[in-house]
């Protein structure tokens, strides 16, 4: 096997694998001559087919697939012999037929050499914060608005009420699919209709019709209704307002899984619970710092395939959010949109790479069993939810790589200053 390689831009290489073409003639006959004693023909016994009409029924596809299986095995032959690392799928191109030579032309960008530099000046701000006595009543509060029981009101809708409306909605003057519905409850503030909907309500009162004028999002998943604009005669049958659970009624205490301890054991469970998520909360804040920051200390030449694919995972990702089905191409517009994201992440990913790979970092499986404990803590049947990742290797690598991520942010910031800084818990909880 003859190997030439060239660079023609950027990370692009061009590949020449020249074979000798007996072989390629040898395996051809090969697999004919198997053919001939199990093919089956109308007209000829089973094993009784002639050669000359299995060469001329299948030969032309026979000989496309041993020469594809060639360029495949000779393709990853040569880039492991010429230390080649493809960056996506190769463009192949075969060169004329020879007698004596089979040759094929592989066009593919390869990864670029990534060398990974903390700046000795980097400094990390990690608010400094704990859950309070003040953060735990406003969380009880909370979950008793979210067990409310309802009772009629008579005077005009406030947000946090509930009405119970009839509504018929209209594009151009007429009724759409899906647009209609009576006796629906709907509580006002909690973001479940189209932007601008449930503003529209406030201060309505029983018997009182309105009409509302919202428009559809660009990406909503009906496509005949997004970005459009349009009404509905909305009618009000009742305004409800929330009756809150006493705080010591033991059958809200239990909804929320507190059978004795009465409300003592529940704020000691808020506590827990707000102190798990606002670690969780501490700790993204300080990985996203430290990712900008390696970011922009590290320029990396990317290579297109790798961008390509990371926007197609985004764009088929985001229909999925959408309730989209199929695969759809990615037009130009999807890809503006998705490009500067795309390419962050595709240089994150191999500067990553690199310090797993530098320092040898391995997922500690201490860390991976506690990332799955913490993932499952929030299901009734958490020993179930564990046993789920163990069981399926995909599910637990997905789960190492999250860890590996977490042991490289951390060895980062064991590298550079961090600053404690002192935040408040709302403003550490909302920000993005």
């Amino acid at each position: 096997m003859q190997i030439s390689v060239t660079s023609t831009e950027g990370l692009e290489r061009r590949m020449t694998v020249e074979l000798p073409a007996g072989g390629v003639e040898q395996e051809v006959q090969q697999r004919l001559k198997s053919m001939a004693g199990r093919v089956r023909l109308d007209g000829f016994r089973p094993g009784k087919v002639p050669l000359t009409v299995v060469v001329k029924r299948y030969g032309a596809q026979v000989r496309q697939e041993v020469q594809a299986d060639m360029v495949q095995n000779s393709f990853y032959q040569a880039v492991q012999k010429e230390n080649l690392r493809p960056a996506g799928t190769p463009k192949i191109e075969l060169a004329a037929a020879s007698e004596d030579v089979f040759a094929f032309t592989a066009t593919f960008e390869v990864y670029p050499e990534v060398k990974v530099v903390v700046p000795a000046d980097m400094v990390i701000q990690k608010p400094a914060v704990a859950v309070g006595e003040k953060e735990i009543d406003e969380m009880v509060e909370k979950l008793r608005k979210q067990r409310a029981n309802w009772e009629e009101v008579q005077r005009a809708a406030a947000e946090g009420d509930q009405v119970v409306i009839d509504f018929l909605g209209k594009l151009n003057g007429e009724p759409f699919a899906g647009g209609e519905a009576q006796g629906y409850p709907l509580i006002l503030g909690s973001k479940r209709f189209i932007p601008g909907f449930e503003e529209q309500l406030i201060g309505v009162s029983a018997g009182e019709q309105r009409e509302v004028s919202v428009t559809f999002p660009e990406q909503y998943q009906n496509e005949a209704l997004a970005g459009q604009p349009v009404t509905f005669d909305v009618t009000v049958q009742k305004v409800n307002g929330p009756k809150l659970p006493d705080l010591n009624d033991p059958d809200f205490l239990k909804t929320l899984g507190v059978s004795e301890g009465g409300i003592d054991a529940l704020r000691v469970d808020v506590r827990d619970s707000m102190s798990r998520e606002l670690e969780q909360k501490i700790a993204s804040q300080v990985k996203s710092q430290v990712l900008d920051k390696l970011f922009a200390a590290n320029p990396v030449e990317l290579p297109s395939a790798l961008v390509e694919s990371e926007i197609e995972q985004m764009a088929s990702q985001s229909r999925q959010n959408m309730g989209i089905e199929g695969n759809q191409p990615v037009t130009d517009e999807i890809r503006t949109a998705y490009m500067e994201q795309a390419r962050r992440r595709v240089a994150l990913g191999l500067l990553m790479g690199e310090v797993i790979r530098e320092k040898a970092f391995r997922a500690d499986a201490d860390k991976v069993r506690a990332r799955i404990e913490m993932l499952a803590s929030s299901y009734d049947d958490a020993a179930a939810v564990v046993a789920w990742y163990y069981e399926d290797r995909s599910r637990l690598a997905g789960v190492e790589a999250l860890v590996l991520e977490d042991q490289v942010i951390d060895w980062i910031a064991s590298e550079v200053k961090v600053e404690n800084v002192a935040a408040g818990f709302d403003e550490v909880m909302q920000a993005r």
